[in-house]
C-alpha cells in the first residue's frame, strides 16, 4: 500500500483542529455550505490562524457564487477551495485560490464526465486536484456512502487516468476500509468526514487516530500539491 496524504473534513473548532494536526493530518477541511458541519468564516479564520503552516486548509462550497467564495477565502485565509456542487468549469478561473473539484461517482460513465469537465475548465492551472466521492441523492458530501472503487481501479489499470492526478478519494471511508481503498484506487490523498465522527459534525479523536494510522504504510507519494 502506498502512503497517502490525509484530509480530515468538517472541523468546527480550533482546539480539535490542532489535535487533528498533531495526530498527523495533512489537511483540514471546513464546510461553508448547508451541512451539520457548516462553519462561519470568522471561526474558520480562528482555525487557520492556529494551525501549523504545513497543514493545508480547504474550504468546501456547493454551487456558490465565485465572488462570495473569494470573500470567504479572504476572510478565513483558507488555502484551497473545494467545489462540491454542479459548478461550471469556467468557475475555476474566477476563484482566487487553487481549486479541488469534487465529482460524485454513480456508474461507468464517471470518467467521461470528469474528463469533459476538466478539459473545459478555463483555468486548468488553477485546478489543483480532482476529488472522487460517492453519489447520494439527498446530500452533497459526508453521507458515509461508498462508491464502487473498482470503477477507478479498472480505469487506472487500463491507463485511462492519465492527466487526472492528483486524485483525492472520499466517500464512506473509515479505518476498517481505507487500506483496501488505497490499494485499489491508488489515490494521492484520502478525505474523511463521517467515518471519524461519533455523530454528524462531532469528531471522534480515537477514530481519527485509527484512521490516520491505517493510512501510514508504504512509500510516500511525491507531488508538489499540499507542500
Amino acid at each position: 500500500m502506498q502512503r497517502v496524504r490525509v484530509k480530515i473534513e468538517g472541523l468546527l473548532d480550533p482546539t480539535t483542529a490542532v489535535k487533528v494536526a498533531q495526530m498527523g493530518a495533512d489537511a483540514i477541511g471546513m464546510v461553508f455550505a448547508e451541512s451539520p458541519r457548516r462553519i462561519a468564516p470568522e471561526l474558520a479564520r480562528a482555525i487557520t490562524d492556529i494551525l501549523p503552516p504545513w497543514v493545508a486548509t480547504v474550504g468546501v462550497f456547493v454551487n456558490e457564487d465565485p465572488d462570495v467564495i473569494n470573500r470567504v477565502v479572504e476572510k478565513s485565509k483558507i488555502a484551497y477551495v473545494q467545489l462540491h456542487g454542479d459548478e461550471a468549469p469556467d468557475v475555476v478561473g474566477r476563484i482566487c485560490a487553487p481549486c479541488i473539484k469534487a465529482f460524485r461517482i454513480r456508474d461507468e460513465g464517471w470518467l467521461g464526465e470528469v474528463r469533459q469537465w476538466v478539459a473545459a475548465a478555463s483555468a486548468p492551472s488553477n485546478l489543483a486536484a480532482v476529488l472522487l466521492d460517492a453519489y447520494a441523492p439527498d446530500v452533497r458530501g459526508g453521507s458515509g456512502r461508498r462508491f464502487n472503487w473498482d470503477l477507478v481501479a479498472d480505469a487506472r489499470a487500463a491507463g485511462a487516468m492519465a492527466g487526472l492526478d492528483p486524485i483525492i478519494l472520499a466517500g464512506g471511508l473509515d479505518s476498517s476500509c481505507v487500506s483496501r481503498a488505497i490499494d485499489l484506487v491508488q489515490p494521492w490523498a484520502v478525505d474523511v468526514a463521517s467515518g471519524v465522527e461519533s455523530s454528524p459534525g462531532v469528531k471522534d479523536l480515537r477514530k481519527i487516530e485509527d484512521f490516520i494510522r491505517a493510512t501510514r504504510e508504504g512509500e510516500e507519494l511525491q507531488t508538489n500539491f499540499w507542500l
